[in-house]
């Protein structure tokens, strides 16, 4: 591009128009894009951040990955936690009883699951740890038949600290009278809270001894968890493991236990991105139409131009100038509205929230009350590039148009 086509595009672009409307178009169409793109950043740093605090949350209960066996018995499981243990990435590994039951407390009769745990191990595999309300993991000792509960199951059984509660397990035993449920009363040393219902409404953590005793596994367990240092890592690791493990056993990691979480969650970004990007869209019609009657109003100075000796190709890179600039600026208004509005969302909603006395997450109905926020710059590379590029198309027709305009036809009726 010469730069006699790059002045008049710019001179274009802040002069003055005859036609006050192409001018208010052209405002429109700035607005337009930077209103897209700062929605495109907002939405998808919002989507970002609630899929990193569901996924934190998820993984602050759930090992990264699990070994199991077919029948639910793995009775040489300290061999099988070697093999796990000696995994490169592997940051910690430890054996788990999963079961069923019911807890009763007076009146109150709640369905659980019931994981057993050893307590120094499993803070270093989930964050349990870090989410006691009440109490600590490691009042959980073999023989004391102590327990923990989820804050929403302890709330519905109206258990707190101290009480002792009767856990009732499918495993029945044989009496004079028939079948009978197994019956074992535990005492409530603390409650925690991961913010999640399915965990904090039914689950119940003992220690693996007694869940051993309480389930009649003997030696067994359920399985080994592994946590390790790189979480993205883990179904690379788990496919290694395949080939490592006895017949029987089988690796599972958190991406296939939570796949079709994730998967709706990527599919709605994607969907997102695609609904909001006609907003920019649409803005990019605007400047089509902009461009057509800026053609249609500098028909005589594009004449003049092809008389002095300027090209077709000239005269459209002349329009696409104009046509660019405004995409440009729109973009830039938006990416940089989008981003300062990701980052500071958390402080932002709030406000309103108070102002105008409403609560756009509900703790009542919503996992997370607070809207997060996770600008990632990846999206806003994509979302500008794309925005860019729309403007770029968007000049195309207009800009072939005017290099078509004829000097004679043009000056005729000047």
């Amino acid at each position: 591009m010469q730069p006699y086509e790059l002045f008049i595009g710019l001179r274009y672009t802040r002069a003055k128009r005859r036609n006050h409307f192409i001018s208010f178009i052209s405002l429109i169409s700035m607005l337009g894009i930077g209103l897209g793109v700062m929605a495109l950043i907002v939405v998808l740093s919002v989507m970002n951040g609630f899929q990193k605090e569901i996924r934190a949350r998820i993984l602050g209960v759930t090992p990264h990955l699990q070994v199991m066996s077919d029948n639910g018995h793995m009775s040489d499981w300290q061999s099988v936690l070697d093999i796990v243990a000696k995994q490169a990435e592997v940051r910690a590994a430890a054996p788990y009883v999963d079961g069923q039951g019911m807890l009763s407390l007076n009146d109150n009769v709640q369905g659980v699951m019931v994981r057993g745990i050893l307590p120094d191990a499993e803070q270093k595999l989930t964050a349990l740890g870090d989410k006691m309300k009440r109490g600590t993991l490691n009042e959980l000792r073999a023989g004391a038949f102590n327990i923990v509960l989820g804050v929403d199951l302890a709330r519905s059984l109206d258990a707190h600290v101290g009480d002792s509660v009767l856990l009732l397990t499918p495993q029945g035993q044989i009496t004079p009278a028939g079948m009978l449920p197994r019956l074992k009363q535990f005492h409530v040393v603390g409650i925690f809270e991961i913010g999640m219902s399915p965990y904090d409404n039914s689950l119940a953590l003992i220690h693996l001894q007694d869940a051993q005793k309480l389930y009649r596994m003997g030696d067994s367990v359920t399985g080994i968890s592994g946590s390790l240092h790189n979480l993205d890592l883990a179904p690379q690791v788990t496919y290694e493991l395949e080939d490592k493990l006895p017949r029987n056993t089988y690796a599972t990691d958190w991406t296939r236990q939570n796949a079709n979480y994730f998967s709706v969650v990527a599919m709605e970004k994607k969907m997102m991105f695609v609904i909001l990007s006609l907003i920019v869209l649409v803005a990019a019609f605007n400047i089509v139409s902009t461009l057509v009657m800026a053609v249609t109003d500098k028909q005589a100075d594009i004449a003049i131009l092809r008389t002095l000796g300027a090209s077709p190709k000239s005269i459209m890179q002349i329009f696409m100038v104009q046509g660019m600039l405004i995409g440009l600026i729109g973009m830039g208004l938006g990416v940089v509205g989008g981003v300062l509005l990701a980052l500071n969302i958390g402080t932002i909603v709030p406000f309103i929230e108070h102002l105008f006395g409403v609560h756009f997450l509900s703790k009542e109905f919503y996992y997370i009350s607070e809207l997060p926020s996770d600008l990632q710059m990846g999206d806003v590379y994509v979302i500008a590039g794309m925005s860019f590029v729309i403007s770029l198309v968007a000049t195309l027709y207009p800009s072939w148009r005017a290099s078509k305009v004829q000097p004679a036809e043009a000056l005729r009726y000047e």
